[in-house]
């Protein structure tokens, strides 16, 4: 139960500032950490602000949700949002310019799919990299092995991620059964799936209990449909009369929204003029830099497999 679990005691913070503050940290220890070492013509431009650090996390987390909504065969949702945590979490107190997220996107996924019984072989898992061959599969398979385990360091050993999925669906069975007022409580399924599917993009699974973030969609989508569930939340969940509650409920959803409203696609021109300097910091400032085969970022999911060798850019990640 997500009351007893980790995630609730360890990866639930109180504000979007305490989050940044953490992502701030890590940068500076990667700087700090790159100083220390006296290597000539290190400057403050040598590397990525934060600014900068934050549109890259957003595009390669959009490769990760690309990829695992391409995967074959279909994988679940819950397995889906796993990875997306678990990538937000390892990121909390790592910087992209330490750990490369092409490969730590991929490592999220392969866990996410094991800790949430998604039974798929370490083989048919790279067997999706489609435009890969046989041999660059296995070296990206060698790559997501060996960092695994830090992964799960990283993450402080807490697995198990408690996903909206499932409070959504209790919650659209709670209305079929206990709320005959609203007479096909089907109708809110799209949009709200289609907000999860948003908030698993911004940090609202690291500031909010899944319970709240389901009721959130639900009633975000009943809203857009111009019904009003106010009386849902008052008699069928008990909270008429308590003011204090139904208060702090309501200030959750707003701040939830907020967070969906201010959420920027990463701009290709940005992308594009961030990724040479996270591969120059990368090729000479980062021990685990051997450019090993990879795959491509930027060719379409169908592409067929290639059979010459080349160095790992990033223009081979799928």
């Amino acid at each position: 139960m997500f009351h007893n679990s980790s995630q609730r005691k360890y990866w639930i913070f109180r504000s979007e500032d305490e989050l940044e503050l953490m992502r701030r940290k890590a940068n500076h220890k990667f700087r700090n950490k790159v100083q220390e070492t006296g290597k000539p013509g290190v400057s403050d431009s040598t590397f990525l602000q934060r600014h900068e650090e934050d549109v890259l996390f957003r595009h390669y987390e959009r490769r990760m949700l690309d990829f695992c909504n391409a995967f074959k065969p279909a994988m679940p949702k819950s397995v889906v949002g796993t990875a997306i945590m678990y990538f937000r979490r390892f990121y909390l107190n790592n910087s992209i310019m330490e750990y490369h997220p092409r490969i730590i996107m991929l490592t999220c996924s392969y866990l996410a799919c094991k800790v949430d019984e998604f039974n798929v072989s370490c083989t048919q898992f790279v067997g999706n990299l489609v435009q890969e061959s046989p041999a660059g599969q296995e070296r990206v398979l060698e790559q997501i092995l060996e960092y695994e385990l830090l992964l799960i360091q990283q993450l402080n050993f807490h697995l198990v991620v408690h996903n909206p999925y499932r409070p959504m669906e209790g919650l659209l069975i709670d209305l079929k059964t206990r709320y005959p007022t609203l007479e096909n409580p089907e109708s809110l399924r799209k949009h709200a799936d289609d907000f999860l599917t948003q908030a698993a993009l911004t940090d609202a699974g690291l500031l909010f209990p899944p319970s709240q973030i389901a009721l959130t969609a639900i009633l975000t989508s009943s809203s857009r449909a111009g019904l009003n569930m106010e009386s849902y939340l008052t008699e069928c969940l008990g909270l008429k009369g308590d003011k204090e509650t139904l208060s702090k409920m309501y200030d959750s959803m707003r701040r939830m929204n907020t967070l969906l409203k201010k959420y920027e696609l990463p701009k290709a021109d940005e992308v594009n003029a961030y990724k040479p300097k996270l591969e120059r910091i990368h090729a000479e400032f980062t021990s685990s830099n051997k450019r090993k085969r990879g795959y491509d970022e930027d060719a379409p999911i169908a592409k067929e497999p290639r059979v010459t060798e080349e160095e790992w850019t990033d223009e081979d990640l799928v």
